[in-house]
């Protein structure tokens, strides 16, 4: 009923820390320490994660306002009538939305270390003979 709103919430963590990484790397940059050549920065990697969260969240709450458990109208959440149905919705926030934020971020995890990888290979060299 209400899962989006854990992938949301970290998405906002996330965003709040991405914006401290920025901030230190644009620092380190001005003082004049070079980037290292074969390294994604940390806010690039951040970002990736926000955006694996928001697009998740975004498709989440589109499924439940399709269904009819997110409406235009205050409380927004059709959980939210009955304290019955909001102990329901609770429940799943706790199980679905925290494994599915677990789930995204451990994705999220392994495209890091993939990319560190491709990253961290020499390059390879062209043969530049012409027939």
């Amino acid at each position: 009923m209400a899962c989006f709103l854990v992938s949301a919430a970290e998405a906002a963590v996330v965003t709040v820390i991405e914006k401290s990484a920025q901030k230190k790397e644009f620092e380190l940059e001005k003082a004049g320490k070079p980037a290292e050549e074969h390294v994604i920065p940390w806010s690039r990697k951040l970002k990736w994660l926000k955006y694996l969260l928001l697009g998740g969240a975004v498709l989440l709450m589109f499924e439940h306002v399709w269904h009819g458990e997110v409406v235009p109208w205050f409380p927004f959440l059709t959980a939210m009538y009955d304290p019955a149905d909001t102990a329901e919705m609770l429940q799943e926030m706790a199980t679905v939305g925290v494994c599915m934020a677990l789930l995204i971020t451990s994705v999220w995890f392994v495209i890091c270390k993939a990319a560190d990888a491709i990253m961290a290979r020499p390059a390879k060299e062209t043969d530049t003979k012409t027939a």
